[in-house]
């Protein structure tokens, strides 16, 4: 007769009280452990993730993870730009859950299981959908490194193109791509880098980014990608010294800047003619000479979000520049 000890031991081991150890490989594989905006999470594959927007979805997109997607909640303000998109055909195949904001009830319904957005460009206390609350529910989430710098009382500040590369091998941690992830951040590094070896010498162009705004104009400081993509480009963002992501500021600060170019960001309810037709109206800026020299660049919404099409942004940005002489 076995003595309980030696019982004990067995069902432990999963041979014996009727319990059955199934080999790692039929179990899936081990979760792993990433910090996301200074807080460490444990992760579990993914089965059923949804992003939010443009950033966030062609972020999984470029990592070959379309037909892992329970969906997409993408704005309908994006949807011109995600039509334009070199992903198309995977926006074209993956379920859109919604057309607006992301909500909490979106996720729920549609039964997920991970959620991949921005802090306050997805997840919002004022709307009730934060990494804590999903927890709650048993939905994991991430935020964008970038959006990292709005989140908590210690805030977590790195580079735009530092933070994208930073998501795109994490997610790729999570997904269990990680080859595919770091192939990808290679190739995205060495084509910045090439940029940076042939910036022409001498004082850079100043860029003025126009979102939108008539009051006051809604742009970039310099913790978003526009920022990164103008400097890559051999331009300077006039307004690089505030120390924040997508802001607004008061028009003199612009006007005094001279911006030699008005990069323009195609998004939106407004159509980017409409934008650049009032930037030329409005007095206060008629002097400046982008406007004097009618040097308006279209900037895409999916080039100017936190996302591998970045450095695409930058190389297209870096032609104008050089087209005109600057």
């Amino acid at each position: 007769m076995k003595t309980l000890p030696a019982l004990l031991a067995l069902c432990l081991l999963g041979t014996a009280c009727g319990a059955e150890v199934a080999p790692e490989s039929e179990r899936g594989p081990r979760p792993v452990t990433i910090e996301n905006c200074g807080q460490r999470i444990q992760y579990p594959l993914p089965e059923r993730p949804v992003a939010y927007d443009m950033s966030a979805t062609e972020k999984m997109f470029a990592l070959g993870l379309a037909d892992r997607m329970r969906g997409i909640v993408l704005p309908s303000t994006a949807d011109e730009p995600a039509s334009r998109s070199p992903y198309r055909k995977d926006y074209e195949s993956v379920d859109v859950l919604g057309k607006d904001v992301l909500s909490r009830e979106v996720v729920v319904d549609a039964k997920a299981d991970w959620v991949l957005a921005g802090w306050n460009s997805g997840f919002s206390e004022e709307r009730g959908i934060t990494p804590e609350l999903l927890n709650q529910v048993g939905i994991k989430s991430y935020q964008f490194t970038e959006s990292c710098f709005n989140y908590g009382n210690n805030p977590v500040q790195v580079p735009p193109l530092e933070a994208m590369y930073t998501d795109m091998r994490q997610i790729g941690r999570i997904f269990h791509v990680e080859d595919r992830a770091n192939k990808l951040v290679a190739d995205l590094q060495q084509r910045a880098a090439k940029l940076r070896q042939n910036q022409p010498d001498g004082k850079p162009a100043n860029v003025f980014v126009y979102d939108s705004g008539t009051d006051k104009p809604f742009t970039s400081g310099r913790q978003t990608a526009p920022n990164a993509i103008i400097s890559l480009a051999g331009g300077r963002n006039v307004l690089e010294g505030v120390n924040d992501r997508w802001t607004t500021v008061g028009w003199e600060s612009v006007v005094n800047s001279a911006p030699e170019v008005i990069a323009v960001v195609d998004y939106g309810d407004q159509p980017v003619e409409d934008k650049i037709k009032f930037l030329k109206s409005f007095a206060p800026l008629a002097n400046t000479p982008a406007v004097r020299n009618e040097r308006f660049y279209v900037l895409d919404y999916g080039q100017a979000v936190s996302g591998p099409r970045n450095i695409e942004g930058a190389e297209q940005f870096a032609r104008y520049l050089r087209s005109i002489g600057r």
